[in-house]
């Protein structure tokens, strides 16, 4: 049974010895991350059970084209007795070793560092306690914020005799979504003080990167060797291949007879563009992290513990991306393997940026997104390699309005919304009112349609092999309902300053607010449908789409029927860790998101957990009961689950991108997902507001 301690700075778990132990510690992870969309991230026990995991993932072209740079190391600290091995062949010295590192291969953990694992901690970066007889061990993993570098520090605080510590790194080099068999050609040269690792055939993997290691105290041993078929267990559980191989270009080693640091340096680059980490200063790294941290929870103005938790959460989304031009903010939808999309940028927005009073940083993410506009359309995504953007989604630009809106009621910066965000704005609603792509436009009753049996244009996009398991085309509720939102925000917006298009708006508005209670209320049911299909039929589908037509700022139900919504909610799809995409009574409702990816697929929007949805219920809860005490008291219970599973659960310090349906509700997808961030922060403020 692990055991959580918590502090005012960080969690601290400790750990029992034994093979139970080191399962449960498996389901445990962590994550660091940078300002360029590379990330550092492994379990508790530093066992990789992901292909996306290592020391070091970097970014070459930030935030894509991330690359799984230093998969982990092999630590060994050894005593004088008994002859020991480094590998497969045989270490000149002698002594009774102790493993450190813990792998797993063909079901078995070999070596077991896990048994002389005593505590994890994190807080600027991640620390592993190490406690035997004859040594006390911190084992430090630090990110660096504005470069892809990764610092090992080993603290010897205690040692009782002469030893040597050996490391040995497992080079990966390779494309993050991709595994290493023993084919690939890396080799590994002598640069200055530290080891130049690359790809042998550089003429033939143009603009491909090298990674730099160095660890000052100690002597590095040429010993090339691959590892074969190490195990990632998460990725078996996902459907997907699941053994690699690692290549080692040898080993560091140096004697420790009293209490020291041994430091180990990783930095991955372009070519011909090598970080120089000479003369880098550890404790001028912490600084500089811990400086950071304090900024962020400066920045949000709050002695909450529970909401500096999440404002450090939220931080970890928030990242750069490089242009010709220059740098912009943007966030990162999900750790470990989306990059920056519009739908999650926007939905995320208020609450990762405005919330915490990061309004600069806001401003850079809407107009750098108004700037990439096309045919009136916010992109959906990026290319994961490239600039390239994607435009394949219906409610990316809605959620772009309501997140610019929402800028300028937050910072009251009219110069940069006039300027920069209205045109953009207004360009949007032209465009989706008169046609733009897949057929997005308004229909003879003001409501947009869109789309076909074989698109996947709103939230709900899962698609395998040509089939989009929740396709949605024609009117769908919360297009509609942002769709009212947009034009009721333009139209307040406009009173007062321009009496022509303040009618314009209302007029269409109007018209919207009309159709949407006629089309979309279903009486019989008692609830909104989900959607109204391209030949008028009704889709009647309990799902949560519907509570949007609540949460946002102007809402087409009277009170009555808001209130309704929320009951049906509330009853049919509330869970502990937000809400149900299908009702359990359906027929289709998926329970458990596991398996291959058509298998994962069919359930991600059949009945799986998504606990952004918790934001937008909560906001509507608290709107149909008045913001009573009683309802914020109720309120309250609804995310401590999740504020739980922030510091106890999966990814510490994080929120998970969705959980199964069924019970015990266990978490899956993305280990940290931005709009779950987002959204618990904004319900954690309108509660306790």
């Amino acid at each position: 049974m692990l055991t959580l301690q918590k502090t005012n700075d960080a969690a601290i778990i400790s750990i029992p010895t034994g093979e139970k132990s080191v399962e449960d510690s498996l389901d445990k992870e962590w994550l660091l991350t940078n300002d360029r969309g590379g990330y550092a991230s492994s379990t508790i026990v530093g066992c990789n059970t992901r292909r996306y995991h290592g020391l070091l993932i970097g970014s070459l072209n930030p935030p894509a084209n991330r690359i799984m740079a230093l998969a982990n190391c092999l630590e060994m600290v050894i005593f004088e007795g008994e002859p020991h091995f480094a590998g497969n062949s045989q270490n000149k010295s002698s002594g009774k070793v102790f493993n450190l590192s813990t792998f797993e291969f063909n079901e078995k953990f070999a070596p077991e560092g896990f048994a002389h694992l005593v505590r994890f901690r994190r807080d600027t970066g991640v620390h592993f306690d190490y406690q035997l007889d004859k040594f006390k061990l911190t084992k430090s993993v630090y990110l660096l914020r504005s470069t892809d570098t990764v610092v090992l520090v080993y603290d010897f605080i205690r040692i009782q005799g002469k030893a040597e510590f050996v490391l040995r790194p497992f080079i990966g080099l390779r494309d993050f979504h991709r595994l290493q068999k023993s084919y690939a050609r890396v080799c590994s040269a002598r640069l200055g003080a530290g080891l130049l690792v690359r790809y042998d055939t550089p003429e033939a993997f143009q603009g491909s990167c090298e990674l730099f290691l160095s660890c000052p105290a100690a002597n590095f041993e040429k010993d090339e060797q691959w590892w074969f078929n190490f195990v990632y267990r998460n990725d078996r559980e996902r459907g997907q291949d699941f053994t690699e191989d690692l290549w080692t270009p040898g080993f560091f080693k140096c004697h420790i007879d009293s209490p020291t640091k041994v430091i180990f340096w990783a930095n991955l680059s372009n070519q011909g563009r090598l970080e120089q980490l000479t003369g880098t200063d550890i404790d001028a790294v912490c600084e500089d992290l811990h400086s950071h941290q304090s900024t962020v929870v400066a920045t949000a103005k709050t002695r909450d513990k529970k909401l500096r938790k999440l404002c450090l959460a939220a931080d970890q989304f928030i990242t750069e991306r490089q242009t010709d031009q220059n740098h912009r903010t943007t966030i990162l939808a999900g750790f470990p393997w989306f990059a920056d999309w519009g739908r999650d940028a926007f939905v995320a927005l208020p609450g990762l940026l405005l919330s915490t009073g990061r309004f600069d940083e806001a401003k850079s993410v809407l107009t750098a997104f108004a700037g990439a506009a096309d045919e009136g359309m916010i992109p959906n995504r990026f290319d994961d390699y490239s600039d390239t953007a994607y435009f394949n989604s219906i409610d990316a630009s809605l959620w772009f309005v309501n997140a610019a809106f929402q800028y300028l009621e937050a910072t009251g910066d009219s110069e940069t919304f006039t300027h920069q965000l209205l045109h953009t704005i207004r360009w949007v609603i032209e465009s989706y009112h008169k046609g733009t792509r897949f057929g997005i436009c308004a229909d003879t009753d003001g409501l947009i349609t869109a789309g076909n049996s074989e698109t996947q244009l709103t939230w709900m996009d899962a698609k395998y092999d040509g089939t989009a398991f929740t396709a949605r085309c024609g009117k769908a509720v919360e297009i509609n309902a942002l769709w009212y939102n947009s034009l009721c925000l333009l139209a307040q917006f406009y009173a007062g300053r321009d009496t022509e298009n303040a009618k314009h708006y209302k007029g269409m508005a109007d018209k919207v607010e009309n159709s949407f209670c006629q089309l979309f209320w279903n009486e019989r049911a008692g609830y909104l449908n989900d959607c109204i299909l391209p030949d008028g039929s009704v889709d009647a589908s309990l799902r949560p789409n519907q509570i949007f037509a609540v949460s946002l700022p102007f809402s087409a139900l009277p009170p009555h029927k808001q209130g309704k919504v929320v009951d049906v909610v509330q009853k049919e799809l509330l869970t502990p860790y937000g809400l149900r995409t299908l009702a359990a009574s359906d027929n289709r409702y998926k329970g458990t998101y596991t398996g291959p990816q058509q298998q994962r697929d069919e359930a991600y929007h059949q009945g799986t957990v998504w606990p952004y949805l918790i934001g937008p219920f909560v906001a509507s809860y608290l709107k149909v009961n008045g913001f009573s005490r009683k309802s914020k008291r109720a309120a309250a219970e609804f995310i401590q689950p999740l504020m739980r599973h922030l510091t106890e659960d999966g990814c510490l310090g994080q929120i998970c991108e969705i959980f199964d349906g069924d019970p015990p509700h266990k978490p899956k997808g993305c280990i940290a997902q931005a709009w779950s961030v987002a959204e618990l922060i904004k319900a954690y403020q309108l509660i306790n507001s």
